[in-house]
């Protein structure tokens, strides 16, 4: 593999002297960009689409063409091993993931299997490959999971859902059943991201998307426990240098010295906390990867850059930030906007960085 021509991004997770702020979009190569749109429609759907790692890896790098983003993040779902496990992801218009097999009693969930990376989740690793060489070292190529209790929020559901009753009749009312399903996935997911760690990915990312709906005892005993399970079991080195573990829970800042304390080399932040204040109430512990809120790319460039200012100057001085959303892009962002984003944060955080020796 090429040395990296950029590796801004494994710097500022690791902690290390940058030269600026690396800055990266979830839902980076997504559909406020036409040209995914393009690919999309050509594909026939979504699940096509992710499921085609030559169309997966051209999707992946297209922000790439347009913006000077500091890293990729391989295109696909976070729902890929529910998938795998045989549940049947679909995607209805207007409703988001739904799953034809949703898990509806203890015997389905004890029916599970751990699924094979190398042959169930072989698509993904195949566009990891892909996206790498057409990479070329440019920057490095983020792979990714959803966490063990957002997986089982959709397995349980079937989908979506406002209140997520039938997860927590099941955590309630039948806790072992809950724990047996977060274990597999948890088992599962470890799997998945070592077999994208293998395939190329340099850093890695767990979201856990729904944890935040959870109170504070449950969140540590069927969300985070199970975060931390990851964390320490997959391989932290591949191509001769440490890989970096992402870990967001949208709605988690209550729980940031919880989440800080579980291993991970970063943490990731919703646009409901200072950054300032995160970075306070952590220390030196983890890096952070925040925080604006995705709304606010609807606004303006003006805009955009005085909230770009607003939250460099809030962390402040010294390496350990990656700037991103605190959610994923919006589909009715446009796109000159988040070329605005990334000037405006390579530009502004110049100053908070001691000149170093950062490709």
């Amino acid at each position: 593999m090429p040395d990296l021509q950029n590796d801004r991004l494994l710097r500022a997770l690791m902690r290390e002297p940058v030269d600026r702020t690396p800055v990266w979009v979830m839902r980076q190569a997504g559909r406020y960009l036409p040209e995914y749109n393009q690919t999309r429609a050509r594909a026939g759907s979504f699940v096509k689409l992710m499921k085609s790692p030559a169309m997966a890896a051209e999707v992946t790098l297209q922000p790439l063409a347009r913006f000077d983003l500091d890293a990729a993040i391989v295109f696909s779902d976070i729902l890929t091993v529910p998938d795998a496990m045989g549940l049947g992801l679909y995607f209805a218009e207007g409703e988001g993931p739904r799953f034809e097999h949703p898990l509806r009693d203890p015997q389905a969930i004890a029916a599970l299997r751990i699924p094979d990376p190398a042959t169930d989740l072989r698509y993904v690793m195949d566009a990891i490959a892909e996206c790498r060489r057409g990479l070329a070292g440019k920057v490095p190529l983020i792979g990714f999971s959803g966490s063990p209790f957002t997986l089982a929020c959709y397995m349980i559901e079937g989908g979506g859902s406002d209140d997520f009753a039938r997860v927590k009749q099941l955590m309630y009312g039948d806790p072992a059943s809950m724990h047996r399903l977060l274990d597999i996935n948890a088992r599962a997911v470890s799997q998945y991201l070592d077999a994208q760690i293998e395939a190329g990915a340099q850093a890695v990312m767990l979201f856990d998307t729904w944890g935040g709906m959870l109170s504070a005892e449950r969140y540590r005993e069927f969300s985070l426990r199970y975060l931390e399970q990851i964390v320490g079991s997959i391989r932290r080195e591949a191509e001769g240098r440490r890989v970096p573990i992402i870990v967001f829970t949208k709605g988690g800042a209550i729980w940031l010295e919880s989440i800080a304390a579980i291993g991970a080399d970063a943490v990731g932040l919703d646009w409901t906390i200072d950054i300032g204040t995160a970075r306070k109430r952590v220390g030196d512990r983890v890096a952070l990867q925040g925080n604006l809120d995705p709304i606010v790319m609807l606004t303006d460039p003006a805009t955009i850059e005085n909230e770009v200012e607003r939250i460099l100057s809030s962390f402040g001085h010294g390496s350990g930030h990656v700037f991103n959303l605190g959610h994923g892009i919006t589909r009715f962002t446009p796109p000159e906007h988040v070329g605005a984003l990334v000037d405006a944060v390579h530009r502004s955080s110049l100053r908070f960085h001691a000149t170093a020796g950062t490709k």
